[in-house]
């Protein structure tokens, strides 16, 4: 099993979020749904991260899967 992240995108994904809903977040890189997750983790170690919307808002998940506030964009893309 792997546990490095495949990079899906060297930047963030804008995503307009509604209040209170859940989402999944791609950690691994490999979903064809990203920055969501369907499933595609399962032949690596990594899991999927679990966000609830605070608000309905437009927020930045991470594309490059290194953030260190995951989900969401910290720069990290910017060192790749």
């Amino acid at each position: 099993m792997t546990t490095e992240p495949v990079i899906a995108q060297k930047g963030p994904f804008a995503v307009e979020v509604e209040e209170g809903k859940r989402y999944f977040w791609c950690a691994c890189g490999r979903s064809k749904k990203q920055p969501f997750c369907d499933g595609s983790h399962e032949v690596t170690d990594l899991k999927p991260v679990k966000y609830t919307a605070e608000a309905t808002k437009k927020v930045f998940f991470c594309g490059c899967k290194r953030t260190a506030g995951q989900p969401l964009c910290d720069g990290s893309h910017n060192s790749l």
